[in-house]
């Protein structure tokens, strides 16, 4: 009966799992919410499915002692040491002062000891990885300078998670009650450890790698981890920093990556287990009970994380607005603060009914993250328009007042779009003095372009205006060079409907933009790198053996037959299975055009 019970409660599990999560992250919620409400349907507040969570709760921290192992496999040392400065004193300083602040305001208004609310104060200063990362590359932010300093302030977070837990095992009244084992046996095994770093755990899973197979590797890894786990928890220490000090050591091995990926599976379905576990434990009728109280505490806490992470990033000489960015980015409570929780609990440290409140509370700050950014950027877009439009109104009128100098008028060509494409033509026509107007809408391009001497004006030339104070009406030839399909295509149809008389010279991205061209009438696009893999078959043909002249002539051949080709092709292009008939027999034509010139 134990084992059928066991077996439902796994079906539970993931069929828990297997509905939350994808619908979450759906809603752009994540997943860690997702295993939380999943946990929280499941467990003995709502459906009663499960009703003794704490069994799932010892087997699935293993989840989290994988989780702090991967976070150490994958920091480097040496890069670490670059970033120490930013590292240290960003990351430090937000998570003491977070930590002060919340402290400060839970003394106001709960009846805790120092310890115990300087210790939620810690707990509740932690970012979610998990959230803010992904965060951060969607919206573009993790490459530039304010994203690396807000990546540094969360490594500053996963390193201080581990001084979280000894510190709470030295509170907690559990680890007050006995110590058997004296500190200077804990140093010795670190010691050890380090040690063994180099000295077992690399051997080991070099001929592990080179007599064993892909699962025993993983194995020896999991071994590994454990086995440091176990030992460090026997010394006095917690099992994830046991598992972090595996990561370390293991950080500079050529089986880092390996070891990273395989462990990876393992990870996420145990480190599910426990958000899950810790779902079980939340108390959604406190949510439903006091909904504004807990949404408003969620608030105050993200508006004491942004504020904290702006001051700092202002202080550092960053403008206010991408401090903000940051810091509603890295606001929400983190994924260890449930750890810090849980184990807190377990220990009778704090309150169940106080760490009740901590839960919900992160939990609907990491809920509340995704829509703040959204309004952010939401606020700041149109903030950013308005300045946009006034400096393209302002350059434009400047581009206007440069366009109707006389020598502006006199153009005989216009270069649309002054590129690498672009700036070979431009180059050309001055050498051989045709004058010639350039237009693009980078002004950054246009400036440096200016201090070469090249005459080019800034602009966007699907403006009929702008193409007219260019002097398009009194030019012969319209060359344009943007790499934007679309673009490309809008100026076309523009020239053609108010300017017929103009020649058209277009860049033509691919052979499928070029169909588009040639169905707007234009002759012979130019497909931007067919001429150069002409050049280079040209070449490989003379170093296989053809003569120059036999090069050339089967270039030749296969550029009048393209040719052909494309122009057959353009009446078909709406008609895909035509289309491919065509290029198969086209391809044998081709071969036929070949043989019959090489039996000559």
């Amino acid at each position: 009966m134990e084992h059928h019970e066991t077996l439902l409660h796994a079906i539970y599990y993931l069929l828990a799992a297997t509905i939350a999560v994808p619908l979450f992250r759906r809603l752009g919620l994540g997943a860690i919410l997702g295993y939380l409400v999943a946990g929280a349907i499941i467990g003995p507040y709502e459906l009663g499915l499960i009703y003794q969570p704490e069994a799932a709760f010892q087997f699935s921290e293993l989840g989290v002692v994988l989780l702090l192992f991967v976070i150490g496999l994958e920091l480097n040392p040496q890069q670490l040491w670059k970033m120490r400065f930013d590292v240290g004193l960003l990351g430090g300083a937000q998570m003491l002062l977070t930590a002060a602040m919340i402290s400060g305001l839970l003394a106001l208004l709960v009846e805790l000891t120092w310890q115990q609310g300087f210790m939620i104060g810690l707990a509740l200063a932690l970012s979610s990885t998990a959230f803010a990362v992904p965060l951060m590359e969607e919206h573009k932010v993790m490459g530039s300078r304010i994203g690396r300093k807000g990546f540094s302030i969360l490594l500053l977070q996963d390193l201080a998670v581990i001084p979280i837990l000894l510190l709470l095992a030295t509170w907690s009244p559990s680890a007050n009650a006995a110590h058997p084992v004296p500190w200077w046996v804990g140093l010795c095994t670190v010691a050890f450890l380090l040690l063994a770093g180099a000295r077992i755990f690399n051997p080991l899973l070099q001929i592990v790698a080179k007599y064993g197979s892909r699962e025993i590797l993983t194995a020896a890894g999991l071994l590994i981890v454990l086995s440091v786990a176990y030992l460090m928890q026997m010394v006095g220490y917690s099992m994830s920093m046991g598992a972090f000090l595996a990561g370390m050591l293991l950080a500079q091995s050529s089986f880092r990556h390996q070891l990273a990926a395989d462990i990876e599976p393992f990870k996420g379905l145990l480190l599910g287990l426990f958000f899950i576990a810790v779902g079980m434990s939340l108390n959604l009728r406190l949510l439903f009970a006091e909904p504004l109280l807990i949404v408003a505490l969620a608030l105050v806490l993200m508006l004491i994380k942004i504020a904290v992470i702006a001051l700092i990033l202002r202080l550092r000489q960053h403008p206010i607005k991408d401090g903000m960015l940051v810091g509603i980015m890295l606001a929400q409570g983190g994924e260890f603060a449930f750890v810090v929780m849980a184990t807190a609990g377990q220990s009778h440290f704090i309150p169940d009914d106080i760490a009740s409140y901590v839960v919900l509370v992160v939990g609907i700050s990491m809920a509340l993250t995704s829509p703040l950014v959204m309004l952010h950027e939401q606020i700041t877009h149109k903030r950013s328009l308005k300045k946009k439009a006034r400096a393209e109104a302002t350059q434009i009128a400047n581009a206007l007042k440069e366009l109707e100098q006389p020598e502006a008028q006199k153009a005989e060509v216009i270069i649309a779009g002054f590129g690498r494409f672009g700036q070979i033509i431009g180059r050309i026509l001055t050498a051989g003095d045709i004058p010639f107007n350039a237009l693009d809408k980078n002004p950054d391009h246009i400036e440096f372009l200016k201090n070469y001497g090249v005459q080019s004006y800034y602009g966007d030339a699907t403006r009929l205006e702008l193409l007219e104070a260019a002097g398009i009406r009194d030019a012969k030839v319209l060359v344009i060079a943007l790499i934007n399909i679309e673009a490309s295509l809008a100026i076309t149809k523009l020239v053609k409907m108010h300017f017929p008389h103009i020649t058209l010279i277009v860049r033509a991205r691919d052979r499928a933009h070029a169909y588009q061209l040639a169905e707007l009438g234009v002759e012979n696009p130019i497909r931007e790198i067919y001429e150069s893999s002409l050049s280079a078959a040209a070449r490989a043909l003379i170093e296989v053996g053809y003569t120059e002249g036999q090069s050339q002539h089967a270039i030749d051949i296969f550029r009048e037959h393209d040719m052909g080709l494309l122009h057959a092709a353009i009446a078909m292009s709406k008609n895909p299975e035509e289309l491919a008939v065509m290029v198969k027999q086209s391809r044998k034509e081709l071969q036929d055009l070949f043989s019959k010139d090489v039996q000559l």
